[in-house]
């Protein structure tokens, strides 16, 4: 995938996106009427953010009367062996991925397409529903994934101990020397991190990009971001896959940097660290909504999803997330305090140079793991 300007970008510029832990709104009304008849949604999503079950799944039943059955997992490959198992157990119905793992899980037989005409696709901020992202989130005719919220990876660092500032922060500063066991990061990301660094410093073969499109050239790419990556291994004194082990890298192993989801950094910026994007553009990410295809629960989880989609529903999710609405008028309910957290760290150049999650099939991250355990058992 070619890093691509959206209208969600300049639209972020002009709007002055939010993130953080905003005021919560009032749960926007859905009729009676439009629920089926069982009353409850099975939904697995993401661990380490309780206002998701302490304010999100009251304001969503109290607006349909549908309850919320929770199950939480840490990260997207326990999203994917769980998700796996329910195609057997039954039990789940709605999963929240990110957008460039849809087509891993389709080959995998695990998804149905959304209805949309149960849905209210014009509730989405241009450029998430339609669009390039949307022609990703189609497959064969069926739209397989429907937006939840949408938010970036970048370098969380210590202001007293690390200072830093953007046009001077870069990926290489996570395997410079002076960072021996004072870094926080999640392996793959860790990996593709150097692959874009070394990519920047025309340390490449081939483009960084072109490792995601065919298996040998990942594979030619990535056996040097690995040996490279490698050689700096003792800079890690943390590795995370959830929200919780990112913040403990920090709050209790004494991290000082490190390559993280803008949750993690706004969660901690009253305690001594600061969010900034690398020179070489923050990681993006487009987080989801997919239907098992063994579903039970239908109507309801078209309801899910499309109360998420509304100003109020967008809002209260992307404030559980620390990230950014992706229904229009959810950036006009965050917490104004919010904002300024956000502007503070991404100016119209660093938004412009927002790199997007390629696409990853499931031979792609199959390889991903294989390269990630390699990394952390060097």
């Amino acid at each position: 995938m070619k890093k691509t300007e959206t209208t969600m970008n300049r639209r972020t510029v002009l709007k002055g996106t939010a993130l953080g832990l905003g005021a919560l709104a009032a749960p926007a009304i859905i009729p009676r009427s439009a629920l089926a008849s069982s009353g409850e949604v099975n939904f697995m999503g993401w661990a380490g953010y309780p206002v998701l079950a302490e304010k999100v799944f009251p304001a969503f039943t109290e607006a349909t009367g549908i309850k919320v059955n929770f199950v939480e997992q840490p990260d997207q490959d326990a999203f994917f062996a769980q998700g796996k198992l329910a195609l057997q157990t039954g039990g789940t119905d709605i999963i929240e991925p990110t957008l460039d793992r849809v087509a891993g899980w389709n080959q995998n037989g695990l998804l149905q397409p959304w209805d949309t005409a149960k849905l209210a696709m014009d509730n989405y901020v241009s450029g998430l529903a339609d669009g390039a992202a949307g022609e990703r989130a189609t497959i064969d005719g069926g739209r397989m994934i429907v937006p939840s919220v949408w938010g970036t990876e970048a370098l969380v660092h210590s202001t007293a101990d690390f200072p830093t500032e953007y046009g001077k922060a870069s990926l290489g500063d996570l395997f410079a020397p002076e960072q021996a066991g004072k870094v926080c990061v999640r392996a793959h990301s860790a990996l593709a991190a150097m692959g874009r660094y070394l990519d920047a410093e025309g340390k490449l073969p081939k483009p960084w990009l072109d490792g995601y499109k065919d298996e040998a050239t990942m594979v030619e790419l990535w056996d040097i971001a690995l040996a490279e990556a490698i050689k700096a291994k003792g800079n890690i004194v943390q590795w995370w896959s959830g929200e919780n082990e990112a913040q403990a890298g920090f709050l209790t192993n004494g991290a000082t940097l490190g390559l993280c989801w803008d949750s993690t950094g706004y969660n901690l910026r009253e305690q001594g660290y600061s969010y900034v994007p690398p020179k070489e553009g923050a990681f993006a990410w487009n987080q989801g909504f997919v239907l098992m295809k063994n579903a039970t629960n239908i109507d309801q989880a078209h309801e899910f999803a499309k109360w998420v989609s509304t100003a109020d529903g967008s809002s209260m999710w992307a404030s559980a997330f620390s990230a950014n609405p992706v229904g229009k008028g959810g950036i006009d309910k965050m917490d104004p305090a919010v904002a300024a957290f956000y502007n503070g760290a991404f100016n119209a150049d660093a938004l412009s140079k927002l790199w997007w999650w390629p696409d990853q099939e499931a031979w792609f991250i199959a390889k991903r793991g294989e390269y990630a355990d390699k990394f952390k058992a060097a």
